[in-house]
């Protein structure tokens, strides 16, 4: 069992940005449904702990629970709904990685999902649609995030092109455009929250598209903070410093005649016995000697 956890440790070490959200994404989810078992198991509130993850519509709670606004978007409520997540992750985060770095499509994570966390909030306190059910609304996953990064890659190269089974090939673009149809003509159904999440986090991604070509990179920012804030858990190592105290007169002098003693003793060895009677300590120190 060790030897798993190991691999796995090793893995998300050295597995790059890609692999790390994943893992983080499933991770979560495996201990939130284990804790939820376990609350079942002794009759307890099993809503707990998606109360502490998912991100609330209504402001008063969100000012209760600002964290969510990142947990959410590591958190899933069934293996579906992270299976079909994670793949759309796997498939694009690959081809994102074509023409960008780790670093932009980690950025780009968080911030497509705090975009659509904020559309959602946004949505949900202003549409009287929503008003009824503001109160008891929330929102969990990485589609946002996804989004983004699907958006992202379609638009910025819109002529790439997929092998999509039953539909041939078919260009990114044309695909990602097909989604946000989906969730335009669907905002008002029973998972309205995710739709509006969906194109918050596809508005980011078309956004970092057009500015990038200029030169803007709008992930900068958000992983200068994610650089703080890692830095904040490193142990920095502790600066050593000694002292050395200057020699005294005395003590000088007193060296000074010790190391002239030692070279007369090697110099009365070497007129007498010759050069290769010398040990190595004593031919190293005649060769210092020499150099001063």
């Amino acid at each position: 069992m060790d030897g798993i956890f190991t691999n796995l440790k090793e893995r998300f070490r050295s597995g790059g940005i890609l692999t790390q959200l994943i893992y983080i994404n499933i991770g979560v989810f495996i201990i939130a449904r284990l804790t939820i078992i376990a609350l079942q198991l002794f009759n307890a509130d099993e809503n707990l702990v998606m109360d502490y993850l998912q991100l609330p519509a209504f402001p008063y709670f969100l000012l209760h629970k600002p964290w969510t606004i990142i947990t959410y978007m590591f958190t899933h409520y069934s293996f579906l709904h992270i299976l079909f997540n994670m793949l759309w992750l796997y498939w694009f985060g690959k081809i994102f990685l074509f023409y960008f770095n780790g670093r932009q499509l980690g950025g780009l994570y968080i911030i497509g999902g705090i975009a659509g966390a904020l559309l959602f909030i946004l949505s949900y306190n202003i549409f009287p649609y929503f008003e009824d059910n503001v109160i008891f609304s929330s929102l969990v996953g990485a589609s946002a995030s996804v989004m983004a990064i699907v958006f992202a890659i379609s638009f910025y190269q819109k002529d790439y092109a997929i092998d999509l089974l039953f539909f041939g090939r078919i260009k990114l673009l044309y695909l990602a455009l097909f989604t946000i149809a989906i969730d335009m003509l669907t905002i008002t159904s029973g998972n309205a929250g995710g739709h509006i999440a969906h194109i918050g986090g596809a508005l980011t991604g078309i956004g970092f598209a057009s500015l990038i070509k200029n030169g803007k990179d709008i992930t900068n920012s958000i992983n200068k903070v994610i650089d703080v804030i890692v830095n904040l858990g490193k142990k920095r190592p502790k600066m050593k410093v000694t002292y050395k105290r200057p020699e005294t007169d005395y003590e000088y002098n007193t060296r000074k005649q010790q190391e002239t003693e030692t070279i007369d003793r090697i110099l009365d060895k070497l007129k007498h016995s010759g050069y290769e009677s010398l040990s190595s300590e004593e031919k190293k120190r005649l060769f210092d000697a020499s150099k001063k």
